[in-house]
C-alpha cells in the first residue's frame, strides 16, 4: 500500500526515518532535561519567595515531558524540536494529514507506557512496514520525512499558479 499517490512508494516517505528518530529522541531528551532543570529552579525560587507555600507547584514537573511531546505533535510543524531538526514530521497514516488531538494523546500515552515497561517494545519498529512503533500503530500515525511531504505540496504550475497555464 502506498500513501495517497500510487506512484510514490513507502520508502520515499520513510527512508532513513528510524535512525533519524533515534537522534531526534536524544536531542528531545536533552531539551526536556534542560526545560525541567530551568522550571525546577523557577519553582524553587517561587517556593522560597512564598515561604514554602509554592513548593507544591513542583508536582507539575513529572508532566513536563508529556506536555512537551503532546503540544509538539499538535503544533504547526507536527513534530518535536528534535524531529524538526532531523527533518521529520508526524502525520496520519491513512491520508498524511496532521494528527488529531486524540491521536496525539494516544501516541504520547502509549509512548510513555512503552518507556515505563523498559522501552523494549520500541523494537516493534524493526519489524513493521514504514518502521512504525507500537505507539504509531495504536494511534494511527506515521513519521515521515519533511522533504518528501514538500514534494506533494509544491505547486505544479508557473509562479504558484495551480492550473499550470500561462497568461498570453
Amino acid at each position: 500500500m502506498s500513501f495517497a499517490n500510487p506512484y510514490l512508494d513507502d520508502d520515499f516517505f520513510t527512508g532513513g526515518v528510524m535512525s533519524r528518530r533515534c537522534v531526534a529522541w536524544v536531542f528531545d531528551l536533552f531539551l526536556i532535561a534542560v526545560l525541567v532543570w530551568v522550571l525546577w529552579w523557577i519553582l524553587v525560587m517561587f517556593g522560597i519567595l512564598t515561604f514554602g507555600l509554592g513548593f507544591g507547584a513542583m508536582s507539575i514537573l513529572p508532566f513536563v515531558p508529556f506536555f512537551y511531546h503532546f503540544l509538539s505533535l499538535l503544533g504547526s510543524s507536527n513534530a518535536t524540536p528534535g524531529q524538526q531538526m532531523m527533518g521529520l514530521m508526524v502525520r496520519r497514516d491513512a491520508d498524511l494529514g496532521p494528527p488529531t488531538g486524540l491521536q496525539a494523546l494516544a501516541s504520547v500515552l502509549v509512548f510513555y507506557l512503552t518507556l515505563a515497561t523498559s522501552g523494549l517494545l520500541l523494537v516493534v519498529a524493526l519489524f513493521t512496514r514504514r518502521h512504525r512503533t507500537l505507539h504509531d500503530l495504536i494511534s494511527g500515525l506515521v513519521v515521515v520525512r519533511v522533504s518528501a511531504m514538500r514534494t506533494l505540496t509544491e505547486p505544479r504550475g508557473r509562479w504558484n499558479m495551480s492550473g499550470g497555464t500561462t497568461a498570453p
